[in-house]
């Protein structure tokens, strides 16, 4: 099947269109997000292309000299995520973040180092200094730069800032040939969703209830992990799910061989993927901007996004802090 965008215009919604993706071969990018709080101030403004004045310095050498020193950058992660970042048979850490992560490492002269925590947790994680980065389908927004609630509208923390590297959108999904009737947010009035705690699409189930009329709001069920959410839906315990596109059509294509589930409905407009970085931490940010426009020249990102069939969200440049 072919995916479609749709607009939406609540105010929780930051994702902007993507493109098309046939499930039975190739799979398309979308996003998902954390927002929590951070601490340390200040913020780095969005950049189209240029890094900051570094001169003639090499990405490795506009790393932190406490990073250069280790040389290990700890990255955190969900990773549960599939394709995106998720276990192999032998229990190796794979997906498109770590093959992306190695590339980076390389420019660097550093490893990247992926650390599992739930995704909830990944930006306060920042804030204990127990992650270096966080690196897992984490959609940049004005409201997760900023530490605001996009429930609430309170500043809960400073924020992070991010280094945009990908493009992708936010499906639904149901048990295969048991639709039951749902192919927009709308549809979802009156039935139970399973999604991923403090993700876009948590969001989006939450701001469509809200808007659900004559009593039927949406029973929204979440869980630590993604994965967790597909085996309530794949038991019969949920009407729906929803999560990033890249994500959805995995689980369509290789859940049950195939017979588990089916997309339906229209893709919901994307929002880049952003790595995290504490505020206030611009050798950084910079660092790794200049290492990800360095692959991105290179070629070595195209191979890396080609390899897991997602040249549909593939990016020309990084940005900083380019989410809405």
């Amino acid at each position: 099947m072919t995916a479609r965008f749709t607009r939406r215009t609540a105010a929780t919604t930051r994702i902007a269109a993507v493109g098309a993706i046939a499930v039975a071969g190739t799979m398309l990018l979308t996003a998902c997000g954390d927002q929590t709080k951070n601490n340390d101030a200040g913020s780095t403004k969005a950049s189209t292309g240029a890094t900051a004045s570094s001169g003639d310095l090499t990405p490795a050498e506009m790393l932190p000299p406490e990073i250069q020193s280790k040389g290990v950058i700890r990255v955190g992660s969900d990773i549960a995520y599939p394709p995106v970042e998720f276990k192999d048979d032998s229990g190796k850490t794979v997906g498109i973040d770590p093959d992306l992560g190695a590339a980076l490492g390389k420019v660097l002269g550093v490893e990247f180092k992926f650390e599992n925590g739930t995704f909830d947790t990944l930006v306060t994680g920042l804030r204990a200094k127990r992650y270096d980065i966080a690196m897992s389908a984490m959609t940049d927004s004005k409201e997760r730069q900023e530490g605001i609630d996009p429930e609430t509208k309170k500043k809960v923390g400073e924020g992070v800032d991010f280094v945009d590297y990908f493009t992708a959108g936010v499906s639904i999904y149901t048990k295969k040939g048991d639709d039951q009737g749902i192919k927009t947010w709308a549809d979802l009035c009156g039935k139970k969703i399973a999604v991923q705690r403090n993700t876009v699409s948590h969001d989006l189930a939450k701001d469509q209830s809200k808007k659900c009329t004559g009593g039927k709001k949406i029973a929204i069920e979440t869980y630590d992990t993604d994965l967790e959410a597909q085996t309530r839906i794949r038991s019969g315990g949920a009407d729906a799910g929803s999560s990033d596109f890249p994500v959805a059509a995995y689980a369509v294509k290789t859940s049950g061989g195939g017979k588990d589930f089916q997309i339906v409905g229209d893709q919901v407009e994307a929002a880049p993927y952003g790595i995290a970085i504490a505020k206030g931490n611009d050798k950084l940010t910079q660092a790794i901007k200049a290492a990800m426009d360095e692959i991105i020249k290179s070629g070595e990102y195209d191979k890396i996004i080609a390899k897991w069939g997602v040249e549909a969200g593939a990016v020309t440049e990084a940005k900083v802090n380019g989410g809405s």
